[in-house]
């Protein structure tokens, strides 16, 4: 008698648990207890610091963390040794929750609120670590739940590697990896916290290759054909070009090689352009034009002249239906505060921005909603948005005001006030994502939108071409 009763009361122990766990305030809970581990792993990636098609290590991490949680992996995906697919249950609906995790060149930085090199080729100036340890957490979270409560359906990470001008997720999308996703999910770090529609750059991007005839450059310069006069002549007809393309677009380059010795003409010069606009059609002109004015500086420098596509991506397609319900899921999870640490940690990054202190506002509050939103650089998020409903949201994790791509991300990025933001994510993802599984009529609602924002005659035309993926690019 005395067993059994004992044995009706683990019972009953053990239903009260499971209970606790169906519900997503338990699973925003669950996440809490994890967050010391989630952000081990961030600083992991942090640390490895590791650029685009080059993240070995980072994937393996993500892929380890998934896979020891009941995920099955693919791995190499794509033709991309760091790309890779984990996936939890079977059938529809099928829910994917994007994730990066590549550096970004010449931005080494120490977790410290002055700039001062960590003495690394690369640094995490765009928060992708953070990035793919939220979405990684998310994905976890959502398959808890899931075998919870029975969930049919399929919950689906994806390891994109090179998104900054590698263009990772398009060769995914141009092997239909996501032709059976009924919803993408994804979330970038930043400064404040938002899940207003979104906007981005289409993009098209090409390393131009001069050739020409080296020669002593005193005494031999009429034998010599200059492959850097080449690109300098490319340069200076694309910026009197500027004059003539729509004010919006935005056209950048560096030379990548230029020579050794000034007293040899260099016989060997390139030079790596990106073209951008909120319109892809623009895009792809202003590329050709770009095409055209380095056919030309070859002809005139008596130089040839080769170019290789590195990265092409569309604009973001935005989806209203999704967007309302990202923005009322981040708005429940609300933003974070900072400790005494942390803000005079984000006291100094502000100071060395120019402002006079922090505000600890824009870490704190939710950015009101709303249903447009203006494009400042590109993400090849942009393709996926155009094959399956997409949504996405910002988080808090760098000091309020912190532009990407600077010293200041990266420092934030390694402290805690980024891996607090990255938890505002992974909650903000979890909770939409078990929303989209506990009401399919959200998934029919967002996909209507879809096809009538993107067309009945839309044809997918990856702007990078049928080149293979540009895993060189930053060797």
């Amino acid at each position: 008698m005395k067993k059994n009763l004992f044995y009706s009361f683990i019972c009953f122990l053990i239903t009260i648990s499971s209970f606790g766990q169906k519900t997503p305030d338990a699973v925003l809970k669950n996440l809490d207890t994890k967050a010391e581990n989630y952000g081990a792993i961030a600083q992991q990636i942090w640390n490895l610091a590791e650029m685009g098609y080059l993240e070995e290590k980072s994937s393996a991490l993500l892929q380890k963390t998934l896979r020891d949680e009941g995920f099955s992996i693919q791995k190499g995906v794509a033709g991309i040794p760091t790309a890779f697919i984990a996936e939890y249950g079977s059938g529809g609906p099928v829910v994917a929750i994007l994730g990066e995790y590549d550096a970004l060149p010449g931005l080494s930085q120490q977790a410290i609120p002055e700039k001062k090199s960590a003495n690394k080729a690369a640094g995490h100036a765009c928060g992708h670590h953070l990035f793919g340890t939220a979405s990684t957490a998310a994905a976890i979270a959502v398959k808890d739940w899931m075998k919870t409560n029975k969930i049919k359906g399929t919950i689906r990470f994806y390891g994109c590697p090179a998104e900054e001008g590698g263009s990772g997720k398009v060769y995914m999308v141009r092997e239909g990896l996501f032709k059976d996703v009924d919803i993408a999910l994804h979330w970038h770090p930043g400064s404040q916290n938002a899940a207003s529609a979104g906007a981005a750059l289409a993009n098209k991007s090409a390393k131009f290759r001069f050739y020409g005839i080296s020669a002593h450059a005193a005494g031999a310069p009429d034998r010599g054909r200059s492959a850097l006069d080449g690109v300098e002549a490319m340069n200076a007809m694309i910026n009197m070009m500027r004059e003539h393309i729509p004010e919006q677009a935005r056209i950048h380059y560096v030379i990548t090689s230029g020579g050794k010795a000034p007293n040899v003409v260099p016989d060997y010069a390139e030079v790596y352009y990106y073209a951008r606009h909120n319109k892809r059609d623009v895009v792809i002109d202003i590329f050709d034009r770009m095409v055209k004015a380095a056919e030309g500086a070859a002809l005139g420098t008596g130089t040839t002249m080769k170019y290789e596509m590195i990265g092409g991506t569309h604009e973001l397609l935005p989806n209203l239906t999704l967007q309302k319900l990202m923005h009322d899921n981040l708005t429940k999870v609300g933003g974070i505060t900072y400790t005494k640490e942390e803000k005079l940690f984000a006291d100094k990054i502000a100071i060395s921005l120019g402002y006079e202190g922090v505000s600890e506002q824009y870490a704190k509050e939710i950015q009101p909603y709303k249903t447009e939103g203006k494009a400042y650089g590109s993400t090849d998020v942009g393709d996926v948005s155009f094959a399956v409903p997409t949504v996405g949201m910002g988080a808090a994790t760098w000091v309020p005001g912190t532009p990407a791509h600077s010293w200041q991300a990266v420092a934030a990025g390694g402290t805690t006030i980024g891996r607090k933001g990255m938890m505002v994510a992974a909650k903000t993802l979890s909770l939409t994502a078990i929303a989209l599984f506990q009401d399919t009529q959200l998934i029919e609602k967002a996909k209507k939108e879809f096809n009538e924002r993107r067309g009945a005659n839309f044809t997918y035309i990856p702007l990078l071409g049928d080149r293979a993926p540009a895993l060189d690019y930053r060797q």
